[in-house]
């Protein structure tokens, strides 16, 4: 059976956080894993995330959305065949930040770019694999922007002392898609609300403006059940 568990969820929601203790409750119970995201996951993947993430740095704001979907994509396909498929092949659990999901919400809702097209996209790229699970952590988006720009504050502060004392393994704080308006991520989260309905057998919505402890307990509930289907 493959196990692959997808987080999804609007800027600031925590699935990151999230995935990383899922990760070691799985670990606790002796379940083989791997935790992976997206874009990312491989070293092409690392490329192209550094591309579309970093707007602070790279000032890349006017990569078009027909670009954008196109090295979204380009990274998938191969996460997918580096790393994905072998570790459900090897039997693994494997928990992905973000999947095909995020690309219908942010190139499809968000950008406007056609849902039918993205979806023969994903299909292309993702090697027709589709998850088993996906994790939707769900919030208003105000309380999410909110979040991930506090934590951005924190990384650019942290890069600046790095930088000061002439470090250079300081980490870059990737805000590009922070920057968009507020309709943007209202759009996604109004996505994602959307595509869970469409598929309720798949997905589970967890209440994210929630303390960390809370949700971390409904998510180890979900894997649960999931791993005794």
């Amino acid at each position: 059976m493959n196990r692959l568990i997808t987080f999804e969820g609007v800027e600031g929601c925590g699935k990151t956080t999230q995935i990383r203790m899922a990760g070691d409750y799985l670990a606790a119970g002796g379940v083989p894993f791997i935790i992976t995201e997206e874009p990312g996951g491989t070293p092409v993947g690392r490329r192209i995330r550094e591309l579309l993430l970093n707007e602070g740095i790279y000032e890349r704001r006017n990569i078009c959305a027909e670009a954008e979907v196109l090295l979204f994509s380009a990274a998938r396909a191969q996460h997918v065949q580096e790393v994905i498929l072998p570790a459900l092949k090897a039997d693994y659990v494997v928990l992905c930040d973000r999947f095909t999901d995020a690309t219908l919400a942010y190139q499809g809702w968000g950008r406007g770019l056609s849902i039918d097209f993205i979806k023969v996209l994903n299909t292309f790229a993702s090697f027709s694999l589709t998850p088993d699970l996906t994790i939707l952590f769900d919030l208003p988006v105000e309380m999410g922007l909110k979040r991930a720009m506090d934590r951005i504050s924190r990384l650019k502060e942290a890069d600046k002392k790095n930088k000061e004392q002439l470090a250079f393994d300081f980490t870059v704080a990737e805000d590009r898609f922070e920057q968009e308006v507020m309709d943007f991520h209202r759009k996604i989260r109004e996505s994602y609300l959307s595509l869970a309905k469409e598929e309720p057998m798949r997905y589970r919505i967890i209440d994210a403006s929630r303390d960390i402890r809370t949700v971390h307990r409904e998510v180890c509930g979900q894997l649960d059940a999931f791993m005794e289907r």
